[in-house]
């Protein structure tokens, strides 16, 4: 795992400031302590920090082909990279490293942009062709890896951080108001957007092409509406394992020692199991909470006592949510996801043993293991038995309490009234529009006159290529919270630590197929995941297939009406920054309400304390002066 940087001034062909291409890879050191490179032009500046993984001694970056045409600096893991060295080497290539970045330099040099098609695993790189004076920058299918850019007065800066961009000098570093507004809408700021106006993430399964004439962004992948049709339950549960096997087996690929995070869900607890497979001792690591309705750490124990692992756990307090300011610098914007503490904390935890670990993230967006999805499809049979009268009244609730209506129960009514897409994207909603209206100050609301954050979603709802509500729920959830809440989590919180965290789960090829199937084996009856579990059955108990969904959660809310309502007051009302965007009015009333037992604001103070936390890091660095 690595972090890589660069700047191209295509427009007026001046070199990039040595100074600066240093500085901006720099900020992303923590990504790859183990060394730093520099490719100097003509052409861009690039720069790699590097964390040793595979061919340690000579794997260095940039990498380049033989007659140095091609350079390449690349964040990432290649799992099929020693298939593609074999076909490449048949071609007539020549390698000098047993690295997997030497090997996308030779398949760009056989294949041109197709290469991206034949990539398996997660990847943000950046490869420059002198030939053809091009640079392009591609991301993994699933997003498992960030890249960042800009398109600067002079041409284009790009980075594995957003602190990359802000640290060149060359962006006016402007908040963009509809981030802010999809920010307390969602929990998380959805991609390509970033909290600033001129810096975008870089779609997944995309990239981009740079020469002198401009910019164009092409995709190179995306799920399709082909159907796995097989011959009963039992072979597709033998298809599914023999799929999980190659891919958690791949994912092991390394020269350095490789653990596993392990929760004790079904996802952590799978990959354990399998993994246990192919090597002789795995090491995994488990976080738990001082309060007993959160703690998840007896299951752990019990998996790691099942496969005999080398286990370490840490037990979390109330004072560890303080590290949420320091976490700020780490997201670079507001991120109000308080899983992103345990996720850092059992970064740590593996860092000291491991350099590597494999984690169950993914399993709940492809195979359908969120509730959500569940309540939703008990919706939509309502919806076929309710007299149409009576869901137009239900569309009108949206969330407020409304004709004595708790605001749960309210909002249930209007997804229910609103039918199958707006019901499921109101439901991913944090906030409803009043509420938005009464915590924005005037100049945010003008600004944001017709802006409605739903339509995005709208638009990737609707681009599903399986069109039954299930599959377009999936779709749409894989294309937005999956890439900018949970891996941007897993990313930023590992890579604070120096730590590679693997998906074996996200694996394209285990995603093409979890999308395929049939509706009745991912959900059946009160559970998803059917089909997941059906296929570990051959390591687990059914007490342990069917232990209920507790997910990565901390217990701030009592924390937060307790011994962090100060540390939470301080952040809140002790900064200033965020009066041109928020009512502090309005902020206050909030955090009195959820004070007084009104819960269902809790993610609501979430964001506020996020966004105050982080608004004056990235606020000040964005009034740096801009780079002449």
């Amino acid at each position: 795992m690595c972090g890589i940087a660069g700047i191209w001034n295509y427009k007026s062909g001046r070199p990039a400031n040595p100074d600066t291409v240093r500085r901006i890879t720099r900020t992303v050191a923590h990504r790859g302590p183990d060394g730093e490179g520099f490719y100097w032009g003509p052409g861009p500046a690039l720069g790699h920090r590097r964390l040793s993984i595979i061919d340690v001694e000579r794997g260095r970056q940039p990498m380049c082909n033989e007659d140095e045409t091609v350079w390449l600096v690349y964040n990432g893991e290649i799992y099929n990279y020693l298939d593609l060295r074999h076909e490449l080497t048949a071609h007539g290539h020549l390698f000098r490293t047993n690295s997997d970045s030497e090997t996308i330099v030779h398949l760009y040099e056989e294949y041109g942009e197709s290469c991206f098609e034949k990539l398996r695993g997660m990847f943000a790189l950046a490869l420059w062709d002198s030939k053809r004076q091009r640079l392009l920058l591609a991301r993994d299918r699933l997003g498992i890896k960030p890249l960042f850019y800009s398109l600067s007065g002079d041409g284009i800066v790009f980075g594995s951080e957003l602190k990359c961009i802000r640290e060149s000098g060359q962006i006016a570093g402007v908040p963009d108001t509809t981030a802010i507004a999809d920010l307390f809408t969602f929990f998380y700021i959805p991609g390509p957007k970033t909290i600033y106006r001129d810096v975008f993430s870089l779609d997944p399964g995309h990239y981009l092409v740079v020469n002198r004439h401009g910019v164009i962004k092409r995709r190179y992948w995306d799920l399709t509406d082909d159907r796995l049709e097989l011959t009963g339950e039992k072979e597709y549960e033998e298809r599914l394992y023999e799929i999980l096997e190659q891919s958690v087996r791949s994912h092991l690929l390394s020269d350095v020692p490789v653990g596993a995070f392990l929760s004790g869900g079904l996802d952590s607890s799978a990959i354990v199991a399998l993994m246990s497979r192919f090597q002789s001792r795995v090491v995994t690591c488990s976080i738990g909470f001082d309060e007993c309705a959160y703690d998840e750490s007896t299951a752990a124990r019990d998996v790691a006592r099942q496969f005999e692992t080398e286990h370490y756990e840490q037990t979390l307090t109330a004072e560890a949510t303080r590290i949420l300011t320091d976490l700020a610098a780490s997201y670079d914007q507001p991120f109000p996801d308080h899983s992103s503490i345990p996720t850092y904390f059992v970064s740590r935890l593996a860092a000291r043993q491991v350099k590597v670990v494999l984690s169950g993230d993914g399993g709940d967006e492809i195979f359908a293991g969120y509730s959500r999805y569940l309540r939703h499809r008990v919706l939509q049979q309502m919806r076929r038995v309710i007299p149409s009268p009576l869901l137009n009244r239900f569309r009108g609730y949206t969330g407020k309490r409304l004709n004595s209506l708790p605001y749960r129960l309210a909002r249930v009514l209007h997804q229910l009234g609103a039918g199958a897409r707006e019901g499921y994207l109101h439901a991913l909603t944090i906030t409803d529009p009043p509420i938005r209206e009464e915590l924005f100050s005037d100049v945010l609301q003008h600004e944001l006159a017709g802006y409605d954050p739903l339509d995005h979603f709208r638009e990737i709802y609707d681009r599903s290529p399986l069109r039954d509500p299930l599959s377009c729920m999936l779709y749409l959830d894989m294309k937005t919270s999956l890439v900018d809440d949970i891996l941007t989590k897993v990313d930023r919180a590992s890579m604070a630590n120096s730590l590679e965290v693997r998906v074996p789960l996200l694996d394209h090829k285990l995603v093409e197929f979890a999308y395929s199937l049939p509706e009745n084996l991912k959900l059946r009856g009160d559970k998803g995941k059917y089909l997941l579990r059906g296929a570990m059955r051959r390591h687990f108990s059914e007490q342990h297939l069917d232990r209920p969904k507790r997910g990565f959660r901390l217990p701030i809310d009592r924390w937060l009406h307790s011994t962090l309502a100060p540390w939470a007051e301080k952040i809140l009302f002790e900064t200033r920054d965020t009066e041109d965007y928020l009512c502090a009015r309005s902020v206050r009333r909030i955090w009195r309400s959820y004070r007084n037992g009104e819960h269902h604001l809790a993610d609501i103070v979430a964001i506020l304390l996020s966004f105050a936390a982080s608004f004056s890091v990235w606020r000040s660095d964005s009034m740096s002066n801009v780079e002449g």
